[in-house]
């Protein structure tokens, strides 16, 4: 039996219950390791760094992230399905 969408989406109504960022932070410190919390967290400023305009030397010197991940980052924020535009919107 494989996995099916059904449990993604699951866990996106979890998320959605979540009322603050205390919530999240229990939620996500249970779910997660505090590795891909960390993982989540540095990929989500990389796309606010090349939102902004940042170059691949200055996000590196900024987040440690490497070339690898800005890349891949750098390919969700151009031709994603937007969800980083969603939460980096100004107007939120």
């Amino acid at each position: 039996m494989g996995f099916s969408i059904e449990k993604y989406d699951e866990l996106f109504e979890a998320i959605l219950k979540l009322k603050d960022v205390d919530d999240c932070r229990k939620f996500f410190e249970d779910v997660f390791t505090i590795k891909e919390i960390e993982s989540i967290s540095q990929r989500l400023e990389v796309a606010k760094l090349l939102s902004k305009g940042a170059n691949y030397q200055e996000i590196i010197k900024t987040t440690g992230a490497s070339t690898a991940t800005i890349s891949r980052v750098s390919k969700c924020v151009n031709y994603g399905k937007g969800g980083y535009k969603l939460v980096l919107e100004e107007n939120k």
